[in-house]
């Protein structure tokens, strides 16, 4: 456990592991605390950093909602630049993944490559109607539910048709941590979002990870990431909902480790071949 001072926010973290940073940067149910098989499993080859985005886990509230998730992009700016590294690989779950498609299209030269799983397109998915029907639910579930009655509300939506119990029971468990400041502010930044035209000026390695039953950003939404991502790789988890990090962590794992590889493979082979 550690904790970064990043203007007027204290940012928890989680670290684990040596190597090149891989920075990992949870959804909008999660915080740091459900990646600890990715802190674990990859740690031999990584130094993983997890954090606790702006009003999650053990980090601070801003003073007042983030409106774009340009501005959860910023604290992470000043949050690498403080841990001192030059580059990072980030991987972005669900609202993460928007967090770090932002980052990736305005600070380019620290980012080595982007991992998003289980990505959101956030308003440039949906209609008008269905836009603002969604930003009003979320503030009212917010504002008039306990975090623990949400959590039963939606966790069987980020999972399998048939989740393992005790999964189950864990994103229960870490979804009833949601708080009023961070939750409202990645409602409002969902709602603000579209983040089509960044796709395009996205020119590091991307590896785009979706589980096979995902009912909150399925699978033809990481599509259109893949399509819209120049030279992107595209991998299904079989029998994984949302979550699918959580789900399938060994196999999530693995084909973050293969990427890997494949980055060191190209960059070991010398430029006269």
């Amino acid at each position: 456990m550690a904790f970064m001072q990043v203007n007027d926010l204290t940012i928890h973290y989680e670290i684990e592991g040596n190597g090149k940073p891989l920075i990992i940067l949870h959804g909008m149910g999660n915080n740091s605390q459900s990646w600890k098989k990715q802190l674990k499993g990859l740690s031999e080859q990584f130094t993983v950093i997890a954090w606790d985005a702006p009003g999650y886990g053990k980090s601070s509230d801003p003073k007042e909602e983030l409106r774009e998730f340009k501005e959860f992009a910023n604290v992470l700016k000043g949050f690498i630049d403080k841990l001192g590294f030059e580059s990072v690989i980030l991987l972005g779950h669900s609202m993460g993944s928007a967090i770090a498609i932002d980052f990736c299209s305005r600070f380019p030269d620290l980012v080595e490559a982007l991992i998003i799983s289980d990505a959101t397109r956030g308003s440039a998915a949906l209609s008008k109607e269905e836009n603002e029907s969604k930003l009003k639910n979320r503030v009212n579930n917010i504002e008039t539910l306990t975090p623990e009655e949400i959590a039963k509300l939606r966790v069987k939506s980020l999972l399998s048709p048939e989740p393992n119990t005790e999964v189950l029971k864990e994103v229960e468990r870490i979804y009833s941590q949601i708080r009023p400041m961070g939750f409202r502010s990645v409602a409002y930044s969902l709602y603000h979002l579209n983040n089509m035209d960044l796709l395009s000026t996205i020119q590091v390695p991307t590896l785009v990870i979706c589980g096979e039953f995902d009912k909150v950003t399925p699978v033809e939404e990481s599509q259109i990431f893949h399509e819209n991502i120049q030279g992107s790789k595209l991998v299904i988890i079989p029998g994984t909902g949302h979550l699918c990090y959580q789900e399938a962590p060994d196999t999530f794992n693995a084909i973050i480790l293969d990427f890997a590889n494949v980055l060191k493979n190209q960059k070991d082979v010398p430029v006269n071949q």
